[in-house]
């Protein structure tokens, strides 16, 4: 049976003997080169020709096996090839070459070991024949095309080189091609030729790409600073704008700034700035699936702009450095604008910087394009931000531009494309109305307002209305504007009291007692209070006491608020009333009529003012009568309902008053009332007990 070891406890000692790991591949080296040097060597050895030739046949069966299986491996075919050739059977590789053609013409790999060969053995006109073939069969294969005019430049025929440029340049193909083109004509020697070739590259690629490799080749190789700035010239004035890069105006301000030319520079980088970020090129044009070229084209700009710093920074001035960041600014307002034409706060930004920094024609151009975005929804929220753009625009032609004239048709404009019918913006009429006033045109003005009446109706119409019609001393007008004013809004009591005040003010006392009577007796009222007390203060001031009297009377049938009384009394305590016995019965009565309603809170004002009337008119005696009625104030505790549900929400204090003159008083009271009487007890007699002690 088998037993298992694993319970055994091995020998973890370490060994006596210690090999390092130095020692195992210094051993491991040895052993290797010992048995390279014992295994023999296998060679065929051949004795005679006759035996050499049946090798080469054996090796021949062997791919001609090979091929037969695998016809169609190319690897095959070549190895076949390299075999001949080797054993210098240059007519046979030949052969095989083309045997393996016939299996697979399409292959621009075997073409080239085909012509490599030929080439390798001194073969020219075998290899130009093959090329021939090949680009014939293969001619968008340009590592065909560069082997075969490389080849022909190695042999020095240029004509036979430059007639096979001119075959490939038939096929129009890529850059490189055409550079290489251009580079061999400068190899060559003549620079007449390679402008040619450029020339003609330019024509067939009309391109950003093919003018600055042009403008560059003239730059740097040909030397010419002249062809160089014409072939960026005719790059900006050729091409249509969409095609036109960054990376052209970058490229030509560096251009002129290598040579000298800092104006010419400064000129190209504000037109660059101006076309990519004020808008004078049409970016929407953009393929919607190209985001990776718009992301390009976006690090280009801010490589241009980064640029233009530079340049600004090492030849400009403080100016330029200035209207550089402007330029910046109103890009980026520009792109926000653009993304979203109903962003009103960066319309809003925009503009107030073109007043700062722009010209009038300018300001006008964003004032315009920004009014012209009208809110998509007639809801008013969309349209307050919305509604400064126009009232900007107006305040502009008015006070910076002085052009009243203007600011009139700028507001005339804003109330055409407000939609009365569902809102309207008050102060826009306000503001058209003003308008006309300081141009002189008050006919205009009133013509404007009542169309606001008419088509808006706020309070903030006819209080406008009003008080330039008052400034100008037109009463009647305004009486007339106030009954208007009524009529739509009965309950206002500012406008009651405003229109009484107006007749007051005039010298029209019965007309202003007799709306302030109107006036109190509409039934509904937002702040009756302020008209019962301007009609009471009314009264008081024309000296009729009786009457103001009968007012407060009449007020306190309506309500009873503590307030009320306490105006009643301090009136009473007045030279206009009766004295200050009646302001104390007063007080007496109003302390009765809260007490009856059990108004605590109401009764601590009322005494509250009471003795302040008592201090400044009285006498000690009266204000101790008053402070002797004045409650304690206690704490207590009572259950927290919830209003909704009615369920209890634990204990909560509060504080109670109690007054002296109270009849029902609890027995807790009482008994608190007594305790209180026995702690100032004993407190007075360990008082008294500790100044014994002292003496």
């Amino acid at each position: 049976m088998y037993k298992s070891n694993s319970g055994k406890v091995k020998n973890r000692a370490p060994a006596q003997m210690q090999i390092t790991a130095e020692q195992l591949l210094r051993e491991a080296s040895e052993r290797q080169d010992l048995t390279a040097n014992n295994m023999a060597v296998v060679t065929n050895k051949v004795n005679d020709a006759e035996e050499y030739q049946s090798q080469l046949r054996m090796r021949r069966k062997t791919f001609e096996d090979e091929i037969r299986r695998q016809r169609e491996h190319i690897g095959t075919w070549v190895k076949y090839a390299k075999f001949e050739e080797s054993n210098k059977e240059l007519e046979r590789a030949r052969s095989i070459y083309e045997r393996a053609l016939e299996v697979d013409h399409r292959g621009s790999h075997l073409w080239l070991k085909y012509a490599e060969f030929e080439m390798r053995n001194e073969f020219v006109n075998h290899a130009r024949n093959v090329f021939d073939r090949a680009v014939g069969i293969l001619p968008r294969i340009d590592q065909l095309w560069y082997k075969y005019v490389y080849m022909e430049e190695m042999v020095g025929d240029v004509p036979k080189c430059r007639a096979v440029w001119e075959r490939w340049m038939e096929w129009k193909p890529d850059d490189n091609a055409w550079g290489s083109y251009a580079k061999f004509e400068m190899r060559c020697g003549d620079l007449s030729l390679a402008k040619n070739v450029l020339e003609r590259y330019t024509a067939s690629y009309p391109s950003v790409r093919s003018y600055l490799k042009y403008a560059r080749w003239a730059e740097y190789d040909a030397k010419d600073v002249v062809l160089s700035r014409e072939v960026y010239e005719r790059c900006l004035s050729e091409l249509e704008m969409e095609e036109i890069t960054s990376k052209v105006f970058k490229m030509f301000a560096g251009f002129e700034e290598r040579h000298g030319e800092y104006e010419r520079a400064r000129v190209i980088y504000r037109h660059a700035v101006d076309t990519f970020q004020l808008g004078e090129r049409n970016d929407h044009k953009v393929v919607e699936d190209a985001e990776d070229v718009a992301d390009w084209e976006k690090e280009q700009r801010k490589e241009l702009y980064k640029a233009y710093v530079s340049f600004e920074k090492k030849f400009g001035d403080k100016d330029g450095v200035e209207n550089l960041i402007l330029t910046k600014q109103r890009s980026e307002y520009k792109a926000k604008v653009d993304a979203d034409p109903t962003d009103y706060d960066s319309w809003l930004e925009w503009t107030k910087l073109e007043e700062t920094h722009g010209e009038v024609r300018d300001v006008r151009e964003v004032f315009e394009r920004a009014v012209s975005n009208v809110p998509p929804a007639t809801e008013k929220r969309f349209w307050r931000r919305y509604i400064y753009l126009w009232i900007n625009y107006a305040i502009f032609e008015e006070l910076t531009v002085e052009d009243a004239d203007q600011a009139a048709k700028v507001y005339k404009a804003c109330l055409g494309v407000i939609p009365h019918k569902a809102f309207s913006f008050a102060k826009m009429w306000v503001l058209a109305a003003k308008n006309h006033i300081r141009r002189k045109d008050l006919k205009a003005a009133r013509s404007l307002m009542g169309r606001a009446i008419g088509m808006c109706g706020k309070e903030s119409i006819f209080k406008e209305y009003i008080s330039f019609e008052l400034a100008l001393g037109e009463v009647d007008r305004c009486r007339a504007l106030y009954g208007k004013y009524l009529e739509v809004y009965p309950e206002n009591c500012e406008a009651w009291k405003a229109y009484a005040d107006l007749e007051n003010s005039v010298g029209e006392v019965d007309r202003c007692r007799a709306l302030l009577e109107l006036a109190v007796s509409q039934e509904a009222l937002d702040m009756p209070e302020v008209l019962w007390k301007s009609y009471i203060d009314f009264e008081i001031g024309c000296g009729e006491g009786g009457k103001a009297r009968e007012l407060f009377e009449r007020l306190l049938e309506k309500t009873g608020h503590v307030k009320v009384w306490i105006s009643f009394a301090n009136f009473e305590a007045t030279e206009v009333g009766e004295g200050l016995e009646k302001a104390r019965e007063t007080f007496e009565n109003a302390y009765k009529k809260l007490k009856e309603e059990d108004l605590r809170e109401e009764r601590v004002l009322l005494l509250d003012a009471w003795r302040e009337m008592e201090k400044e008119k009285g006498n000690q005696e009266k204000v101790a009568a008053v402070e002797a009625r004045m409650p304690r104030r206690i704490k207590k505790k009572r259950m927290r309902v919830d209003p909704v549900s009615g369920a209890e929400q634990g204990w909560e204090e509060y504080y109670d008053y109690q007054f002296s003159d109270d009849k029902k008083a609890g027995g807790n009271l009482k008994i608190l009332e007594m305790a209180a009487k026995w702690k100032k007890a004993q407190q007075a007699a360990a008082a008294q007990k500790r100044k014994v002690d002292e003496m």
